[in-house]
C-alpha cells in the first residue's frame, strides 16, 4: 500500500468524489479542491507528491498552474485532464509540462495505471519547453476535428511528438486525413517558422521522382536547362510530407536511405553534399510490410521512417465525430460564401449509420454539394438518403447482415469493391485483409488481459513465441485496458 499524497483539484464534486475513493481504496492518501487556488496553497506549502488537475475551473485554469507549479517545485508531476478534449488542449498541457494528458470521460483503471508511473518513474529534466503553437484563433482553426476515444489517443502521441524531430509514418485509408496530421505535427512543432513541402509519390511519373526530390543540375539530362531546386533542398528547416510513400520507385528509395542515414544528398547531376536539415513525416494508405514482403519497398528504408508510426481510424470507426465534422464543414462553406444549412436529427442519423467508404472526405463533399444543390436551410433525411443512394440503405441494414465475423467481413469486401470498382489495387488483398482481422484480434486479446502476454497467448491458442512475433510483426502496441 502507498502513503503517498495526491491532491486532486476539479470544480466537479461527483469527479473528485470518484477519484478520492478510488485512490484512497488503493492505499493512496487524497486530497480534493475545487479551485486552482485551494490547490496552490498545498503546492506552496510543500503537500502532495502527484497533482491531478482539471484544465477548467472557477477561479483560474489548470493549463496555467503549470508553469508556476514546475518552478516552485520542479519534480512534482501533474496530471492534467479535461473535457475539453481537442489537439490544443493535448498539445498544451504536454508543452507546459503535465506528465500526462486524460481526456473527460476518463477510464479508471487508465488513470490509476498514469497515477503508478508517475509516482514510480524517475523524473527527467525539469525544463519548460517554449510554447510550440501558434498564437491566436487556434481553437477556431484547429486542424483535426472529433473529440472519440480513437483521436483522443491522436491528439496524444501527436502532443508528444510536438518537441521532437524523429520521423512519422501516417498510416490510414485515403480521406482519413493523413495530411492533415502531417500539417498539425509542422504547425505545433520546433520547425513551424520552416517551410511545409508536400509531395505525392504516386502522382509523378517514375522517371521524374528523383529530379523532383532532390533537384537537378543543368545539363544532367535531356530537358534540364537550367538548375532546379527539389523538394528536399525548397523544404530546408523544415517539413517534407511524403504521401503515399509506398507508390515511391525502389531507385528513389535507396537515395532516400542514404538521406535518411547520412542526413545528406547530391542532386541529379550533382557533385557536391547538401546537408538536409528537413523533417520527414510519410504517409501511406498501403501496408508497407506488405509491400516488403513483395519485394515492392526496401526493408531497411521502412525501419527508418516506421520510427512512430501513426494510425488513423476511418470514420465508419468514430461516427460519433459525424455531428462535429459536419458542423464544421457547414461553417467552411459558409466562410467561403455557399449558404449555411443545419441537418435534422434523423438525417445526422442516417449519416453516422453511413459507412463512408471515402471517410472524412467524402463527407466534406457531401456537405459542399448540400450547401450548393439544396435550397432548403434544414436537410432532412430524404435528402441524406437520395445522396448516398443504395449505400445508406445498405448502411442501415449492416447489423442484420454483420452478426456474424463472415458476414461484417463480406459486408467490408463488398464495400471496397464498391469503392474501388474502377482502380482495383494490383496485388496484395489477401495479405491485407488477413492482417485487418489479425490486428485487432490480437490487440483486443491484450486488453482484454490487461497486457498479459500469457494468458492472450492461451486465449488465442498460440504459443507465447508466436504472439511475441505476430507483436513485433504487426507494430503492434499493447493496451492494458478494454475502452
Amino acid at each position: 500500500m502507498s502513503s503517498a499524497t495526491i491532491l486532486i483539484a476539479d470544480d466537479d464534486s461527483g469527479i473528485r468524489t470518484v477519484l478520492s475513493q478510488a485512490l484512497g481504496r488503493l492505499g493512496y492518501n487524497v486530497r480534493t479542491t475545487g479551485t486552482a487556488a485551494g490547490l496552490w496553497r498545498w503546492i506552496e506549502a510543500g503537500d502532495g507528491d502527484l497533482v491531478i488537475t482539471d484544465v477548467v475551473m472557477p477561479d483560474e485554469n489548470g493549463l496555467d498552474l503549470l508553469p508556476r507549479i514546475r518552478k516552485q517545485r520542479p519534480n512534482l508531476r501533474v496530471i492534467v485532464m479535461s473535457a475539453q478534449n481537442t489537439l490544443l488542449t493535448a498539445v498544451k498541457a504536454t508543452e507546459k509540462g503535465a506528465f500526462e494528458y486524460l481526456p473527460k470521460p476518463f477510464d479508471l483503471r487508465e488513470l490509476t495505471t498514469v497515477v503508478e508511473r508517475a509516482l514510480s518513474e524517475p523524473a527527467a529534466s525539469a525544463a519548460v519547453a517554449a510554447p510550440a503553437h501558434p498564437a491566436g484563433g487556434e481553437e477556431e482553426r484547429l486542424p483535426l476535428i472529433g473529440r472519440s476515444p480513437a483521436m483522443q489517443d491522436i491528439y496524444r502521441t501527436l502532443a508528444r511528438l510536438m518537441g521532437t524531430d524523429l520521423t512519422v509514418t501516417i498510416y490510414g485509408e485515403s480521406g482519413t486525413g493523413k495530411e492533415l496530421v502531417a500539417h498539425a505535427l509542422h504547425r505545433y512543432g520546433k520547425r513551424r517558422h520552416g517551410p511545409f513541402v508536400a509531395i505525392n509519390m504516386a502522382a509523378i511519373p517514375r522517371e521524374l521522382v528523383e529530379s523532383v526530390l532532390f533537384g537537378h543540375e543543368s545539363g544532367a539530362f535531356t530537358g534540364a536547362t537550367a538548375r532546379y531546386s527539389g523538394r528536399f533542398e525548397q523544404a530546408n528547416r523544415g517539413t517534407l510530407f511524403l504521401d503515399e510513400i509506398g507508390d515511391m520507385p525502389l531507385e528513389a528509395q535507396t537515395r532516400l536511405l542514404r538521406v535518411l542515414q547520412d542526413g545528406e544528398y547530391t542532386s541529379v547531376g550533382g557533385r557536391t553534399p547538401i546537408r538536409a536539415d528537413t523533417r520527414i513525416v510519410a504517409a501511406t494508405h498501403r501496408d508497407l510490410r506488405v509491400l516488403v514482403r513483395q519485394g515492392l519497398f526496401r526493408e531497411d528504408l521502412f525501419y527508418r521512417l516506421n520510427v512512430v508510426p501513426i494510425r488513423l481510424p476511418p470514420l465508419r470507426q468514430r461516427s460519433e465525430d459525424i455531428p462535429e465534422l459536419a458542423r464544421h464543414f457547414i461553417a467552411q462553406v459558409q466562410d467561403e460564401g455557399l449558404p449555411g444549412k443545419a441537418i435534422d436529427p434523423d438525417a445526422m442519423a442516417v449519416l453516422q449509420a453511413y459507412r463512408w467508404p471515402g471517410n472524412v472526405r467524402e463527407l466534406e463533399n457531401l456537405v459542399r454539394r448540400l450547401a450548393a444543390l439544396y435550397s432548403q436551410d434544414v436537410i432532412g433525411e430524404a435528402v441524406i438518403r437520395a445522396e448516398l443512394g443504395d449505400a445508406s440503405a445498405e448502411s442501415a441494414t449492416a447489423a442484420h447482415d454483420t452478426d456474424s465475423l463472415g458476414g461484417a467481413v463480406e459486408h467490408h469486401l463488398r464495400t471496397y469493391f464498391f469503392a474501388h470498382k474502377d482502380a482495383l489495387p494490383a496485388a496484395g488483398l489477401y495479405d491485407r485483409i488477413l492482417r485487418e482481422v489479425e490486428r485487432p484480434l490480437i490487440e483486443l486479446c491484450l486488453a482484454a488481459t490487461r497486457g498479459n502476454q500469457i494468458r492472450a497467448a492461451k486465449l488465442l491458442g498460440v504459443n507465447r513465441n508466436t504472439l511475441r512475433k505476430k507483436i513485433r510483426d504487426l507494430d503492434i502496441q499493447v493496451i492494458r485496458s478494454l475502452k
